[in-house]
């Protein structure tokens, strides 16, 4: 076909499905963006194939960072479980690692996620609900009970606190004669979304960052098979944001990082190839598919381009998704198994490392073992039965896929200009930025749903008066805080005080005179002092954070 011959053809089917377009709805991405009704080789004709696309395993990596992609090894196949005591998340680690799982991601309770301990006034009625309780290195010896640290991949959603916790899990390692090179995991400890969209933020922001590179370094010298931060825009996603927001407001995060690495010295390539991404897999699956290919690009090109990293490894994207918490609905919560399993396979064909499938029942309370068990079946179910991983970005090529591609590139970039226009990350976030951008998204998208424009099943369309579903519901018993609280108050008493108060003075020396800090908290957490009583000593020095408010 000759270039006049399509565009022939292409002028006549637009004619004729325009006169022909008789409905109301509106035709956009979740995010709010239009698509047309159709797409060829005209809405990429601008597009290079080596330059913008290529092969896998190849700059600039949009279709995937493995020549082979999930012929070479599935991904991680990582369900986020925690709940009560640490004697119960220990009981469903076991559980899950039986069932097929091949890794381990820890939620913690909220004490633990704002660094108190479960004694703290502040703890009251919320230690174990939302996540495992772990006050000290006592409860994570509890936790990781019987599992090989050398064999499973652990993976902890913790931020602030993130320093402490991972400083009991060494120690937890060190006690069973495990070397820190043998470890392999990621720690979340991205504080920079904390100020953006999830706000468990403890001290303010240069502080906290000052603590994140000196993890990275740590890990850097000592850990080389530990991913020290996942820079996270699972919970950007979570509060509202758009595609394109979340997809630039993350890697901008990431690249903060990074040149706060570059500033205290450290060489792009021996730290860059340990930095990890965590993405929300939504509901437009196109759209979706697209931001993680463009994410891999974008990346790609900054790493090589601007920081001048020389190890292929460096340009890497490696990304941890998550289905969207946000889109489950307590309504026909059936309905979310669905939802979860094209959210995953959105993921999959993204090209993901590692996945987390969300159960149908987390609208409701954290998940049953038969809802956990279903959402591990379904990433199975996509593995091995629907074949998408016989060829390596199957998807590639499309004129859909490739202008989406092309679009949430260049959207993340004017995103980019906007944020340097302020100062950077940091200044952005002072300023409310962020905050007010996604805010904004979020109130469009809730009045989409409102007017109808865009649909809820079970919500605001197909509607079921009364609804007899029983869905088992899992609950947290008071007894598990006093259980946690009995067990702190007896290690206080037992532990040797002197060396607890040495521990603590050293680490506020190290705060003051600006040494890395996690040698300090190892050797802290090895004399027992608790989170909560290394995150107060660390108050004392930085301060804490008081956001500020936008109308």
């Amino acid at each position: 076909m000759t270039d006049k011959e399509y565009k022939n053809g292409r002028k006549k089917y637009d004619n004729i499905v325009n006169s022909s377009q008789t409905t109301g709805m509106k035709f956009t991405t979740v995010s709010g963006e239009d698509v047309e009704c159709l797409y060829g080789p005209d809405d990429i004709e601008n597009i290079n194939y080596l330059r913008e696309i290529g092969f896998p395993g190849e700059y600039p990596f949009t279709r995937g960072i493995h020549p082979n992609g999930y012929r070479g090894k599935i991904w991680t196949m990582r369900q986020f479980s925690g709940f009560g005591s640490p004697e119960d998340t220990n009981s469903r680690f076991h559980f899950l690692l039986n069932k097929g799982q091949t890794g381990l991601s820890v939620a913690f309770d909220l004490p633990t996620l704002m660094g108190w301990d479960a004694d703290a006034p502040l703890s009251e009625g919320e230690v174990g609900i939302c996540g495992v309780s772990v006050s000290s290195l006592e409860d994570m010896e509890i936790l990781f009970d019987k599992i090989p640290l050398d064999k499973v991949s652990t993976s902890m959603t913790i931020n602030s606190p993130a320093a402490m916790i991972f400083a009991f899990y060494l120690s937890v390692a060190k006690k069973n004669g495990i070397s820190f090179d043998k470890l392999r995991g990621t720690l979340q400890n991205d504080i920079l979304k904390e100020y953006i969209a999830q706000k468990e933020y403890i001290y303010p922001p240069l502080p906290s960052m000052r603590i994140i590179t000196d993890m990275i370094e740590y890990c850097t010298n000592e850990i080389p098979m530990w991913n020290p931060v996942s820079i996270s825009g699972y919970h950007i996603r979570e509060a509202g944001s758009t595609a394109v927001q979340e997809l630039a407001y993350t890697l901008a995060d990431g690249f903060a990082y990074i040149e706060a690495c570059i500033e205290r010295g450290m060489d792009v390539d021996k730290f860059a190839p340990r930095l990890s991404f965590f993405f929300n897999s939504h509901l437009d699956f196109f759209e979706e598919i697209a931001k993680y290919r463009a994410a891999r690009k974008i990346y790609a090109k900054r790493m090589k381009g601007k920081y001048g990293a020389k190890n292929p490894r460096s340009w890497w994207l490696r990304f941890h998704t998550q289905t969207a918490g946000c889109t489950l609905t307590a309504q026909q919560p059936e309905n979310n198994i669905v939802r979860t399993a094209f959210q995953a396979l959105a993921g999959v064909l993204g090209g993901t490392q590692s996945l987390h499938t969300n159960s149908m029942d987390e609208t409701l309370a954290l998940p049953s073992e038969k809802a956990a068990k279903i959402a591990l079946r379904t990433q199975q179910l996509i593995a091995y039965e629907t074949g998408v991983i016989n060829t390596i970005d199957p998807l590639g090529g499309s004129y859909f896929i490739e202008s989406l591609t092309d679009k949430m590139e260049k959207g993340a970039n004017e995103i980019f200009d906007e944020i340097d226009s302020l100062g950077g990350v940091v200044p952005a976030i002072e300023e409310g930025y962020f905050q007010k951008e996604i805010a904004d998204a979020a109130y469009k998208y809730q009045l989409a749903v409102e007017n109808k424009e865009k649909f809820i099943v079970g919500v605001n369309e197909f509607v079921e008066e009364s609804e007899n579903i029983e869905i088992p519901i899992l609950t947290i018993s008071p007894e598990v805080q006093k259980k946690q609280m009995k067990r702190l108050g007896e290690l206080k008493q037992s532990r040797n005080q002197n060396t607890v108060d040495e521990s603590l003075k050293q680490i506020k020396n190290a705060a003051v005179d600006n040494k890395n800090l996690m040698p300090v908290f190892i050797e802290a957490s090895q004399n027992y002092v608790t989170l909560g009583e290394m995150v107060g000593e660390l108050k004392q020095v930085f301060g804490i954070y008081e956001e500020v408010s936008i109308f």
